[in-house]
């Protein structure tokens, strides 16, 4: 070898180190056969936290989807919102004291780490979480509730293969990429179209709120009095059962989302709409006389079509990459960076 191919040798090898296409990145997603080799089990050691969470408290199904939502939406899926930083997006006004789920992501990914050390990203179990609590809920309604047999929810292959955000997203990022409660339509329509969401996946990601609770605080102007958009024998009974009255008291008092079948997966919800016993404004704002009233009714009749359309939406959601350049990393614990 020449001095000259040496040198070329030895400069090619300097850019191999420190190409940052090398480092640590976010990779292009695989299917979920991604684990299989460097660690086998990683999906059903999810699989079976999942379902015992569940199991112990059904609101939390409702949760982890959310929490993935939440997370995706902000700087793509990288579980940033996992950090327990006091200035990053968890403190923001859609997420302090409102997102859930952190203690069953940090167990899960215990139980990885001692199985296989730093392999699978907090991204990844936040993702394939989500999937799981679609179908782990209706499991657990069919073993406690055996009077009637519920839907079960949807399913969608999960890909793999995400790495985690190094550092959180900062709250005002948060507060300008998550809808919010008291969203009207037109604002609903510009949150996910900056996502790349159509209004079709707008209405059928809301969805997700065919089950699971909201607080009080997030409702109480809409039921006592301050929506016109309302049934008001449906608002008496949520201030009188939750209960939410307007004196300020109860901010933390949990309504459901679907009053009429809280705790299944159905189409109920797009239902409720339609005659107006949507308990957020933000959930009301799909049927008010805007562009989205026709696919809410086609759901409210059609519950396989708004099923396959919510699969497909959280396949989509799940591609929502990090902020480019940003270099990722799998963290040994979920809420602090290595």
């Amino acid at each position: 070898m020449t001095s000259n191919s040496s040198s070329g040798f030895m400069i090619f090898t300097v850019f191999l180190i420190i190409s940052p296409c090398l480092l640590p990145c976010q990779a292009q997603l695989s299917d979920e056969s991604f684990y299989d080799e460097t660690c086998p089990r990683a999906l059903s050691i999810i699989r079976g936290r999942i379902s015992a969470a569940v199991a112990s408290e059904l609101r939390m199904a409702a949760s982890l989807i959310r929490l993935h939502f939440h997370d995706c939406f902000v700087q793509g899926c990288d579980a940033s919102i996992l950090l327990n930083d006091a200035q990053g997006e968890r403190s923001s006004i859609s997420n302090a004291n409102s997102v859930r789920g952190f203690e069953v992501i940090e167990a899960i990914k215990a139980e990885l780490e001692e199985q296989c050390a730093q392999t699978v990203s907090c991204a990844d179990i936040v993702a394939v979480a989500a999937g799981d609590a679609s179908v782990a809920e209706s499991n657990f309604q069919l073993v406690i509730f055996k009077s009637f047999l519920a839907v079960s929810g949807p399913t969608w292959p999960v890909k793999l293969g995400r790495l985690d955000s190094p550092t959180a997203a900062p709250v005002a990022d948060a507060d300008a990429n998550l809808p919010r409660f008291d969203n009207t339509l037109p604002q609903l329509i510009t949150f996910f179209s900056r996502k790349g969401f159509n209004e079709r996946e707008l209405v059928a990601l809301s969805g997700a709120h065919t089950f699971g609770r909201a607080k009080c605080f997030f409702f109480r102007d809409r039921v006592n009095g301050n929506g016109n958009d309302i049934d008001a024998g449906f608002a008496r009974t949520i201030v009188d059962t939750v209960p939410c009255p307007g004196d300020g008291s109860g901010d933390d008092n949990l309504g459901n989302l679907d009053f009429f079948t809280p705790e299944t997966w159905d189409n109920r919800y797009f239902m409720n709409l339609i005659e107006n016993r949507g308990l957020l404004a933000s959930d009301q704002a799909l049927h008010s006389g805007g562009s989205t009233d026709s696919i809410v009714e086609e759901y409210a009749i059609n519950g396989a079509r708004f099923r396959s359309d919510f699969a497909a939406a959280m396949i989509k959601m799940g591609d929502l990459p990090p902020p480019n350049g940003l270099q990722g990393q799998i963290r040994r614990v979920c809420s602090v960076p290595n």
